[in-house]
């Protein structure tokens, strides 16, 4: 019969100092770190995901095709997509008699990220699916909502700066166009009161000229 372990216990205690404490309290602060990057993960391709749907429930199916504006309209609604919430809070909150705030905590979540939304649309660029590119267009009409499909998406970034931009050169050249037309309207005037001149000159002349004499 074999003899047994004297002091040895079935689930040796680990030293919480040795060497193996410390490799097993990094290994539990690795998997802990990994799950959270699984979930931080899994949190951003949702929110990309209800993001995307939002936009393509936005597009005209009768249109094949969108500019530049038409993007900046659309991001622009996006952009209001919580007013009627924030109006609900703001009623709920404007009962006589109430006290407290309701619902402040998520009325502070929206507006800090239309702010930061807001922010990128009027600088960088706010990012939405590809839709001025036709191609691009054509493969975001045809997703299902299929998150392991986001990657065949493309996504560009949109500013209403360079819109403004555009907007404010086409402002300009509609006004040197419009002065250059009063410009040939006045230069045409001038050239008809000079030919008026000259004919009333010629005119004159006539009648000065004597009639010959009959012999």
């Amino acid at each position: 019969m074999p003899k047994s372990q004297r002091g040895k216990s079935a689930d040796k205690v680990v030293h919480p100092y040795s060497r193996k404490a410390a490799y097993l309290a990094r290994e539990e602060i690795r998997q802990r770190r990994k799950e959270r990057q699984k979930t931080e993960k899994a949190t951003r391709l949702s929110n990309t995901g209800e993001k995307l749907l939002w936009f393509q429930n936005q597009l005209d199916p009768t249109k094949t095709s969108y500019t530049k504006k038409d993007a900046c309209d659309i991001i622009e609604r996006y952009l209001h997509r919580f007013d009627s919430e924030i109006e609900q809070i703001e009623l709920m909150n404007g009962i006589k008699g109430r006290q407290g705030r309701l619902h402040g905590a998520r009325e502070a979540v929206i507006k800090q990220t239309v702010e930061r939304e807001r922010a990128q649309f009027e600088g960088v660029g706010f990012e939405i699916p590809d839709i001025i590119n036709t191609k691009h267009l054509k493969t975001f009409r045809e997703w299902t909502g299929d998150l392991k499909k986001l990657p065949n998406i493309k996504l560009r970034k949109v500013s209403n700066k360079s819109l403004d931009s555009q907007k404010k050169e086409e402002e300009k050249q509609e006004e040197e166009e419009k002065q250059e037309e009063e410009e040939n309207q006045e230069e045409e005037e001038n050239q008809e009161e000079e030919d008026d001149e000259e004919e009333d000159v010629e005119h004159v002349d006539d009648e000065m000229v004597p009639a010959p004499e009959s012999q």
